[in-house]
């Protein structure tokens, strides 16, 4: 039997944290199965889950400890992944615009009235090329449930659209 461990990593952002993590995971004989990583104003910053047979999961956690002392912040907190029959439906939103305060926090609002859950968010903002101004983008993955009503959630997202003045795509 195995245990589902999910990591948040954070440190000053520099070679070898990845391979740290790594050898410790298969120093536990476990592995290593999805990740998003990356380096954010000169921090690295990650999110990954483990599968690490139960019986080495406590010294598992014990040795990600040591790495404190190398300046590296671990957090590792054991999930419990139940197959349940989830009718949610997948779609993706895409997000174009200029760059505000509260965008994140207005397009969130929407979703959690709908109580559309956020799977993954990936946002940056570019100097758009011809004007030269900042240009918010963002990519959700997010998933409905069978109750929410797809056209209300549509209309809603619309209506903040024209209101921040940014393009929105809902699409399956």
């Amino acid at each position: 039997m195995s245990s589902s461990i999910v990591l948040t990593v954070v440190s000053d952002d520099r070679p070898g944290i990845v391979e740290a993590l790594s050898q410790i995971i298969a120093d536990h004989d476990g592995n290593w199965t999805e990740s998003s990583m990356m380096s954010l104003a000169g921090k690295f910053a990650g999110i990954l889950l483990v599968q690490i047979p139960e019986k080495r999961a406590s010294g598992f956690v014990k040795t990600l400890e040591a790495l404190e002392r190398d300046g590296i912040q671990i957090v590792a907190q054991r999930s419990e992944i139940s197959p349940v029959a989830d009718t949610s439906r997948e779609y993706s939103i895409d997000l174009v615009g200029q760059d505000r305060l509260g965008i994140v926090r207005e397009i969130t609002e929407v979703l959690a009235k709908h109580h559309v859950n956020v799977q993954e968010l990936e946002t940056t903002v570019q100097s758009a090329s011809m004007s030269g101004e900042s240009l918010f983008m963002a990519h959700a993955q997010v998933f409905v449930p069978p109750e929410a009503s797809l056209e209300a959630l549509q209309d809603e997202l619309e209506e903040l659209a024209n209101e921040l003045m940014v393009d929105i795509e809902l699409e399956a």
